[in-house]
């Protein structure tokens, strides 16, 4: 895994990458191994204020399975834009964060694709490419190929996807607490639009949303989560809505299938078991809802992962 980086690098895409592509210990298995490189190598000035020093060039990226791009300007090198086709075409992933994007968008790598955009940059990237399809509401979009991160603060996350996607829920899972990172934010979530000038701002639903973490197993319902909050149940709907695109049951559905899939990988335990550990109550329904949102059976997904 390469990160491409640029002159006036914002640091944090780089190093949220490499916390999760980069050695974790013994006790972790380590899939991925992270490098840098640069256009020019050498010494390279950063928005911290701190130069870095990058080692290598572009030739980096001919053996790169996966090539983030942390972070660009309007100005592309041709030598750049060649470098990243080439890595394309022949298989490697190219993940672009924030203005990263205009990198594949300048190669017509999302020509007719959906493609998750800051939303000071949406106007510039329809402006620039309009055969891209801007959202600037969700934090990631993968194509597999190509994944778009908006905001630089998703990095971590469509990072822990990668993995999840490629090594299994309970990786991603392990990699997460490691870091002490905060429960994994699926694509779909809301960026976070600028704040109003006036009025209060929003309580954050952190603590919220560690709690029911901690009572999987609990039958929790909308008022339960209203009455912790100390809020009304329509007003947490709301703030559900506007600051992670999702309903609450919604939130807690993907929570516990994802505690599912890590049980499936890690353990021997009968469905039953872990439906009753998850809080989705019975065997019939965690495979009514496992095979609703994977198309597949907690089975099939079992003999896939472990």
């Amino acid at each position: 895994m390469v990160a491409l980086v640029a002159p006036n690098q914002e640091l944090y895409p780089v190093t949220s990458a490499s916390a999760v592509f980069g050695y974790h210990g013994p006790d972790i298995p380590q899939h991925y191994s992270f490098s840098q490189c640069a256009e020019h190598p050498g010494s390279l000035p950063t928005t911290l204020g701190v130069p870095i020093q990058v080692d290598r060039g572009l030739e980096a990226l001919d053996d790169a399975d996966t090539v983030v791009i942390a972070g660009w300007t309007f100005t592309l090198s041709p030598a750049v834009l060649h470098a990243v086709a080439q890595a394309h075409a022949r298989g490697a992933r190219i993940v672009a964060v924030c203005a990263g994007i205009f990198i594949p968008a300048a190669l017509g790598l999302l020509d007719g694709r959906r493609a998750s955009v800051h939303w000071e940059l949406s106007g510039e990237l329809a402006a620039r490419h309009p055969r891209v399809i801007p959202d600037d509401t969700v934090i990631y979009v993968d194509h597999g190929d190509i994944a778009t991160a908006g905001a630089s603060a998703a990095t971590l996350d469509l990072c822990l996807h990668q993995v999840l996607r490629e090594h299994g829920a309970a990786h991603a899972m392990r990699i997460g607490r490691q870091l002490a990172a905060g429960p994994h934010r699926e694509g779909c979530q809301r960026q976070y639009p600028p704040l109003p000038t006036t009025g209060p701002m929003p309580d954050s639903l952190a603590p919220l949303l560690e709690w029911l973490l901690s009572r999987l197993p609990d039958q929790i319902t909308v008022e339960d989560m209203a009455a912790h909050s100390g809020v009304s149940p329509r007003t947490l709907t709301r703030q559900f809505a506007d600051q992670l695109g999702v309903p609450p049951a919604r939130w807690l559905l993907e929570r516990r299938l994802a505690a599912t899939r890590a049980l499936l990988e890690e353990t021997d335990l009968p469905v039953e078991t872990i439906a009753t550990r998850v809080g989705l109550s019975s065997a019939v329904n965690l495979r009514r809802r496992f095979h609703t949102a994977l198309r597949t059976t907690p089975a099939a997904y079992r003999r896939s992962f472990r």
